[in-house]
């Protein structure tokens, strides 16, 4: 029991590290050089679906005839984009909406915006998908795509390239398209929990195998939906003592929303729509794009906090 009268205070082990320069837009124009000559355009292609890819570099191949391109690299779900982007250099990459693991949409914000090449999203019909892109002017192409169609996607990305203020905007139109995202999203929702219910969850129940797992909460690093799944990245208590420490992934039968409300906001908060982070395991923030945040949790483990949830970030955090 502290003493009346006395304040607390709870210094927790964060570091906000920024990047090279503040305005990662203004970087980007001297990141990629303009084109004034003719030079081969780097194509990647994300798809879900082998047939897919494959009709998508049958007509890539066509219209090379008339626009300089090769085809660099693909990848068959979000993970794996990810994963091969941060490490391939392209101008372009053609990428599916509905995959596993990491979305369109989800593959977007986890990439490097200082290196970010041109994104057009192709998707079969969605709804909602083509009325966020209709409303941030964001290029896409329908599936089935006509190689007309994909000649003009990959002419303006080719532009695009050459001209620092178109490619400036493109970028602020993604930006707000994931904003956009986020708002539509988590309309009506508060960041986590009620502060005057005062009644939380200890521990999770979480199915393993042929058994149930009793987790204490303080172990849960982050809890991620990704195509209607609910993941837990949990502390491996199992680790070594000075070990670095790993991280245990569960399949939990709750959704993000449920579990909003039976954590305690003053340990957990919502970062994003498909994002709950606990406060005690975030170890660096890095600035990101369009006012985010990319968090680094313990174990290394990345999540990047929407525009509006940094904000709540940095009023919770004192920074």
């Amino acid at each position: 029991m502290e003493p009346h009268g006395v304040l607390i205070i709870r210094w927790l082990p964060i570091r906000i590290r920024q990047s090279n320069k503040t305005d990662h837009l203004k970087k980007r124009r001297t990141h990629r050089p303009v084109r004034t000559d003719k030079i081969m355009l780097r194509i990647f292609v994300v798809d879900d679906e082998p047939p897919a890819r494959e009709r998508l570099k049958k007509l890539l191949d066509e219209i090379s005839a008339d626009v300089d391109l090769e085809v660099v690299g693909e990848a068959a779900d979000g993970v794996e984009a990810v994963e091969k982007l941060s490490k391939t250099e392209v101008d372009l990459v053609l990428l599916d909406i509905q995959m596993p693991g990491h979305d369109g949409f989800e593959v977007l914000d986890r990439l490097d915006p200082e290196s970010r090449p041109v994104i057009v999203f192709t998707t079969a019909y969605d709804e909602y998908a083509l009325r966020a892109f209709d409303a941030n002017a964001v290029d896409y192409l329908l599936k089935p795509i006509s190689s007309a169609r994909l000649k003009i996607a990959v002419e303006r990305a080719s532009e695009l390239l050459g001209e620092p203020t178109s490619r400036l905007n493109a970028e602020n139109d993604l930006a707000r398209l994931l904003d956009w995202m986020d708002d539509n999203a988590g309309a009506g929702q508060s960041p986590i929990g009620d502060p005057e219910k005062g009644t939380y969850l200890d521990q999770l129940s979480i199915p393993y195998r042929d058994r149930i797992l009793i987790i204490p909460v303080n172990r849960v690093v982050s809890i991620e939906i990704s195509e209607g799944i609910t993941r837990v990245h949990l502390l491996d208590d199992d680790d070594d003592a000075g070990q670095r420490p790993r991280l245990k992934q569960h399949i939990v039968n709750y959704t993000l929303d449920q579990l909003s409300e039976l954590l305690n906001p003053t340990d957990f908060i919502r970062v994003h729509r498909s994002a709950i982070v606990q406060f005690s395991h975030i170890r660096e923030l890095v600035t990101w794009f369009s006012g985010r945040y990319k968090l680094i949790l313990t174990g290394n483990h990345e999540v990047i906090a929407s525009r509006e949830r940094s904000k709540l970030l940095k009023v919770r955090l004192r920074i």
